[in-house]
Order: C-alpha cells, then structure tokens, then sequence
C-alpha cells in the first residue's frame, strides 16, 4: 500500500480504473491503478505546490501549480505534461473544473478571490 503525505486532493478517472492525487509537499502528481499500485509520479518545474485536480469527461487531467501559478493539462497516464496554457491572471489556483456544457475551464483563486473562466475549444 501506497503511503502519501500532504495529499491536498484526489480525483477518479471516468473509467473508474486511475486514482489521481496532488502531493504538494514533494510537487507531485501521483498515478494509481485502482488497487493502489503507483502508476506514475510527475514532477514538473511549473508545477509547484500542485492543489487542484480535475479529470474531464474525456479523461484530460488538470491540476494547479498553486505557487507557480500555473494549470496544467496532463496525459491520462499520468506521465507527460500535454499542455500549460498561457492564461493571464493565474494567482494562486487552488482548484479547477472543466464545463462541458460551457466548453469552459473554471479554476478559483486564492491570492486574488477571483474565479476565472476560460472557453476552450
């Protein structure tokens, strides 16, 4: 069994089969199979204090940089970054959430209290 400290959150991918989680003491994001068995670790220079997760309908994993200020998009495995959108005015995001109905990314703040919402294609 896998043993994690400073698990800020934890999501499910759609199929039921990966568990995500945000160390953000060791800037990580952890990769389960659904018996626990570590997958994949990802580290990443712009992802530092990791806090919000979210996996989208289709399986795209986001996940906050919360003192990087930055969102990520990474590969379902866990193990490749696909994306860092060039967003103005990411400070301090600590959570974030995809709007299939608005084809939208929803990620909240802390530093500013602002919430920001971006339409994607």
């Amino acid at each position: 069994m896998l043993i994690c400290f400073a698990v800020y959150r934890c999501a499910v991918s759609p199929t039921g089969d990966r568990l995500y989680i945000t160390n953000y003491d060791q800037n990580k994001l952890l990769t389960l199979a659904r018996d626990g068995t570590l997958l994949a670790t990802y580290t990443d220079p712009a992802l530092y204090s990791p806090r919000g997760l979210h996996v989208t309908p289709a399986g795209q994993v986001l996940v906050c940089g919360w003192t990087s200020n930055t969102v990520l998009q990474v590969g379902w495995e866990g193990e490749s970054k696909l994306a860092t959108p060039e967003w103005y005015g990411v400070n301090g995001p600590l959570s974030v959430c995809y709007s299939s109905t608005t084809s939208s990314i929803i990620v909240g703040q802390w530093r500013d209290n602002n919430i920001l919402v971006f339409r994607v294609e």
